[in-house]
C-alpha cells in the first residue's frame, strides 16, 4: 500500500512538472521540461550520494576506526539480507543519521558524533536498522528523484514568473495570468507532494527497521532521545541545505514540529506509538531497552 501511494505521488509530481512546462511554452516547453528533468535525474542518480556525504563532511570508517558502529551495521545488514554498506561518521553535535545511495549495492549509512555519544548500542542498532530499511526499500533513490523534480518545478515556476507564461505560439499561450498562477502555485503543490512521499516512507522504514533489528522498542527509545536532542542542537549544514532534511531519521531543522502539510517527517509521538504497538504484537511490551 505504501509503495503504491509513493508511486502515485511520484506520478502526480511528474505530471505537475510536465504540465508546468506546457503552460509556460506549449508543446516546446513540455519537451524542454522533459529533457531538463531527464538530465537532472541522470546526474542525481549517479552522484547524489557523493554530493550529500561531501556536503556534510562525512568521513568513511572501517572496523578498526569505528568497531562498535561497524559491527552493528554489519550484523543488521546480514539480518536484512543486504550487502554491507559503506559506513560514515559526521562530526556534528546534533544527534542524527541518514542513508544514501542509488541501490543496495552502492549504499552508505552515516551517523553523527552527537548520535553516537547520546545513544546506547541497542538504540544505535535501532537507528541503523531504520536506515537499512530505507536502503532495502530504495527510498534514497526515490527521495532523490522527488527532490530533483520538485526543484525543477521551482525553476520552471521562476521562469513563468519572469516571462508571464507566454509562448511564441499565441494559440497555445496560457497568458500572463496563468503564468503568474503557475509561478505561485506549482512550487506549493510540489512541496506538498514531496512532503507526503517523505512522511509515508518514514513510517514504512520504522516498521521494517524494527523487524530488521527485532526490537521495536530500541528504535522507539532512540527516536525519543533524538527528538529531544535535535531540539537542543542546531545543524548548520542542514539549515543551509533544507532540501536534504528529508534524508535524516529526525527532522534536523528547527521550527517545524507540526505533523502538517509542510513537514518532512511524521509527528514523533505517532512514530513512537506505532513502534510500541508493534512491540506489543511481538510480545515485547516492557522497558524500552
Amino acid at each position: 500500500m505504501a509503495f503504491a501511494r509513493t508511486a502515485l505521488l511520484l506520478a502526480a509530481l511528474t505530471g505537475l512538472f510536465l504540465a508546468v512546462g506546457w503552460l509556460i511554452g506549449g508543446q516546446s516547453g513540455l519537451v524542454i521540461a522533459f529533457m531538463v528533468a531527464l538530465a537532472m535525474n541522470v546526474f542525481a542518480y549517479w552522484n547524489s550520494d557523493k554530493m550529500v556525504l561531501r556536503m556534510y563532511g562525512a568521513r568513511e570508517v572501517d572496523a578498526r576506526a569505528a568497531p562498535r558502529l561497524h559491527a552493528i551495521v554489519a550484523q543488521l545488514a546480514d539480518n536484512a539480507g543486504l550487502p554491507m554498506p559503506r559506513v560514515y561518521i559526521i562530526d556534528n553535535p546534533q544527534p542524527n543519521a541518514f542513508a544514501t545511495g542509488r541501490n543496495p549495492e552502492n549504499a552508505a549509512v552515516a551517523a553523527t558524533t552527537g548520535l553516537l555519544n547520546l545513544l546506547s548500542e541497542q538504540e544505535v542498532a535501532g537507528v541503523m536498522a531504520h536506515e537499512l530499511a530505507h536502503v532495502r526499500n530504495r527510498d534514497t533513490l526515490t527521495m532523490t528523484v522527488t527532490a530533483t523534480i520538485a526543484g525543477a518545478i521551482g525553476m520552471l515556476a521562476n521562469f513563468a514568473l519572469f516571462f508571464g507564461g507566454s509562448s511564441n505560439d499565441r494559440e497555445n499561450s496560457p497568458g500572463p495570468i496563468v503564468g503568474l498562477a503557475v509561478a505561485l502555485l506549482a512550487p506549493f503543490a510540489a512541496v506538498l507532494v514531496q512532503m507526503a512521499i517523505s512522511r509515508s516512507r518514514e513510517y514504512e522504514a520504522d516498521r521494517i527497521g524494527a523487524e530488521i533489528c527485532g526490537r521495536p522498542l530500541w528504535l522507539a527509545a532512540a527516536l525519543d532521545k533524538l527528538h529531544r536532542g535535535v531540539e537542543r542542537v542546531d545543524n548548520a549544514q542542514a539549515e543551509a541545505n533544507p532540501a536534504t532534511a528529508h534524508l535524516f531519521i529526525v527532522n534536523p531543522l528547527h521550527g517545524n514540529a507540526m505533523d502538517g502539510l509542510f513537514t518532512t517527517h511524521p509527528r514523533m509521538e505517532n512514530r513512537i506509538e506505532r513502534l510500541r504497538h508493534m512491540a506489543v504484537e511481538m510480545g515485547q511490551a516492557g522497558p524500552w531497552t
